[in-house]
């Protein structure tokens, strides 16, 4: 086993299951999360897992590491020691961070009753909980920039969101605003800029709302959800900042005893799976 491997098996053992808002149950050969459970939460392959671990695989590229490294809570020291014993440039502070500070993601894994997802600065979606894939889709096949709500939003990808144009252009303004100060806070981020050239060039709203001086702001706004299961029904959505740090969490919540909490307490139970 190698010294990578060695650190990540004893991270994983460290891990409860609990913690990571997975359930316990079964018997354990220790108190830390399974390898099938770190997969999961990893978003990768079980064998991968075993290989790294077995030290058959000493090259995980940094997106498999930043996954590995939200996945087991590990602090901004140990992710940098985790890219170090894979041979690996630790993130630099010039570019968007992926990073979710350990607090933040158990937010993600705990608060299973609302529907909520964790964007980094240029709005790539980067975890979510499950009833947060039930209702808007889940983006686990989804790869590079069909994960960034920016560019969805102008490529148009088929989102289950409704908008109205006044809701739609004050979104677009916002995601602007957002995209312009990014790009001042990471100006040598090379995915940021060639996002942002790719839409300036092929979609002349981008182009127009990003040469114009106008400004917008996110605020707790009512959105109408196209379920293909459920159906349609609207449910309150709010943007939140994560303290020192770029993150937003977007969070949908129902008022009680209401339709969209009936229908999100179905989703729950259906899951990713279509009724039949």
């Amino acid at each position: 086993m190698s010294e990578l491997g060695r650190t990540l098996h004893a991270w994983r053992d460290r891990v409860t299951p609990s913690e990571v808002g997975l359930p316990a149950g079964g018997k354990r050969r220790a108190p830390g999360l399974r390898r099938e459970e770190l997969a999961l939460l990893a978003g990768l392959s079980v064998d991968y897992i075993v290989r790294l671990e077995q030290g058959r695989s000493d090259s995980p590229s940094g997106q498999v590491l930043t996954a590995l490294a939200r996945a087991l809570r590990l602090s901004d020291a140990e992710r940098n020691h985790l890219f170090a014993l894979a041979g690996e440039v630790e993130p630099s502070p010039g570019r968007i961070s992926s990073y979710i500070p350990p607090g933040v993601q158990r937010i993600v894994d705990q608060l299973d009753g609302a529907p909520l997802c964790v964007c980094d600065a240029a709005w790539t979606i980067i975890s979510w909980n499950p009833l947060f894939a039930a209702l808007a889709g889940d983006p686990s096949p989804w790869q590079g920039r069909q994960r960034n709500i920016v560019y969805r939003q102008f490529v148009g990808a088929g989102d289950r969101i409704v908008q109205t144009p006044e809701q739609q252009r004050d979104f677009r303004i916002a995601m602007v605003t957002d995209l312009r100060a990014s790009l001042a806070r990471y100006p040598n981020d090379p995915e940021l800029r060639a996002m942002i050239d790719d839409l300036r060039t092929g979609y002349p709203e981008f182009a127009r709302l990003w040469d114009e001086p106008v400004v917008g702001f996110h605020r707790s706004e009512r959105k109408t959800i196209r379920h293909p299961v459920v159906g349609a029904f609207d449910i309150d959505c709010d943007v939140l900042a994560v303290p020192a740090s770029d993150l937003r969490m977007v969070v949908y919540t129902a008022a009680p005893n209401s339709e969209a909490a009936e229908k999100l307490r179905l989703l729950s139970v259906v899951g990713l799976q279509a009724l039949t």
